[in-house]
């Protein structure tokens, strides 16, 4: 609606004299409401409409740290650090960010990474992350180094979600060392997990 001019001398009030929808050609956005986590956006030339732009965006971040050291001797696979998100729908995916310092302790000795995700306590999704990360002949201590990996899951679910890091030693038990080296110094572990709405 166009905006007209009350009397000689009296302003216009936005807020008590006017009624209707303000058209986008004449100063207003078209539109008598909108709700929450929506945007503005053009359609034309002079049209405008309200858009949802929650997909694709992040809904939340959780991170942890953890410095603890651990001597892994066995092929069974050993929680080294995890992170419990809950998604806030059903179709969000979540992206999950891990780090962490392994070390080769004695020859024969080669360490496997993989991801779980569990729910109740109970382990309901596995990923394998590496097969085997290092494996050398030598007897001497091998910094298997850096290990950077990621995790993109579907759970379909808004229960809470355990993702947790496990290592295990492959190569007659001999033994692989998370956050430390040659038994001496400190390293982190880091983990994040983000959900990605849909």
């Amino acid at each position: 609606m166009a905006l007209t001019r009350l009397g000689p001398n009296q302003a216009v009030n936005l807020s008590t004299n006017t009624t209707g929808t303000l058209g986008v050609a004449n100063g207003g956005t078209g539109l008598t409401s909108g709700t929450t986590d929506q945007i503005l956006k053009f359609t034309g030339s002079t049209t405008l409409a309200s858009s949802a732009i929650s997909t694709g965006k992040i809904g939340q971040v959780v991170h942890t740290k953890d410095t603890t050291y651990r001597q892994i001797t066995t092929n069974s696979f050993v929680e080294c650090i995890n992170v419990t998100i809950t998604p806030s729908a059903t179709s969000s995916k979540i992206l999950v960010f891990n780090s962490a310092h392994l070390t080769k302790v004695t020859n024969d000795a080669a360490a496997i990474e993989r991801m779980y995700r569990v729910v109740g306590g109970s382990d309901v999704a596995t990923q394998v992350l590496s097969d085997i990360t290092a494996n050398t002949g030598t007897s001497t201590d091998n910094d298997v180094g850096f290990s950077a990996t990621q995790f993109y899951d579907t759970p379909s679910s808004t229960a809470a979600i355990t993702y947790s890091y496990r290592v295990a030693s492959l190569g007659n038990n001999n033994a692989i060392r998370y956050n430390n080296y040659s038994g001496a110094g400190s390293f982190s572990g880091q983990m994040t997990a983000m959900e990605i709405l849909a």
